[in-house]
């Protein structure tokens, strides 16, 4: 029996409330369409709907949008060379594409969190969950470890960090993508008696700086910087696994990227 885009769709928004202000929709694509291949991917770049198209799949579910703006805006790109080749190369691959951000984060628990948590090997730490962040207990480590860690587990080539590297730690807060402002994740050192916070990112002049000043006043506080997508696309291949038990049927593929920035 064929599985419709709506039908996937119905599913993959199902774990959460409905929501009546949302950047996810169908952005291209017909929802009555049989679904021949899935793909799942973070971040919709050039060379990821390239390799969709290649690999036949039919519906490209995203967690970020394609076109630079968290609102999916275009109206400020018309006329830009970039925006017109990649709007093209959608349209001829003939790809339903899918947003799916803002449900995924009100999965309980937060999907993007817990797809994070697994990767690192970290579930059994978990202390206590809030809606932006999550509370874990981890084995005595220092930050330079805990550093070298996330760099393994996520095959990621630096993470960024501030304070002491040889500082001991247990108690930290996770919190992916851009979740990492002082807005955020200040009060959780004080309300949570944290040790580190790892995050996706945030202004740099907020947490961070919040963080030299308590180290440099002698308290024992660290940060570790991971990227937006770094913490945020290993939720997305766990949701790829999902779907493999959802719809056993269709071909489900992860589609991955290389990190945004080198190191020079």
């Amino acid at each position: 029996m064929a599985i419709t885009i709506q039908q996937v769709l119905d599913q993959l928004t199902a774990p959460a409330p409905a929501l009546e202000n949302t950047v996810d929709r169908l952005l291209t694509g017909d929802p009555g369409t049989s679904v021949t291949g899935i793909g799942i991917t973070f971040m919709p770049t050039q060379q990821v709907i390239q390799q969709a198209a290649d690999l036949g799949i039919n519906l490209l579910i995203t967690h970020e949008g394609p076109y630079y703006s968290h609102h999916s805006q275009t109206d400020w790109l018309q006329g830009d060379s970039v925006y017109a080749e990649k709007q093209g190369l959608i349209e001829a691959s003939g790809l339903a594409m899918f947003r799916l951000h803002d449900y995924i984060h009100k999965y309980e628990p937060d999907g993007i969190t817990a797809g994070l948590v697994q990767a690192l090997d970290w579930e059994d730490c978990i202390d206590r969950i809030h809606p932006a962040s999550t509370i874990l207990d981890l084995p005595d480590m220092t930050v330079a470890e805990i550093a070298d860690h996330l760099k393994l587990k996520l095959n990621v080539p630096y993470v960024r960090v501030v304070g002491d590297m040889t500082m001991r730690c247990r108690r930290t807060g996770l919190l992916v993508g851009y979740r990492g402002g002082g807005g955020n994740a200040i009060p959780l050192f004080v309300q949570e008696n944290l040790d580190l916070i790892i995050a996706g990112e945030g202004p740099e002049w907020e947490a961070p700086e919040y963080v030299r000043d308590s180290w440099q006043q002698g308290r024992s506080r660290a940060l570790i910087m991971l990227g937006h997508a770094e913490s945020e696309a290993p939720g997305m291949k766990a949701l790829a696994k999902r779907l493999e038990t959802w719809f056993p049927a269709v071909p489900v593929h992860f589609l991955a990227e290389q990190p945004l920035y080198q190191i020079v």
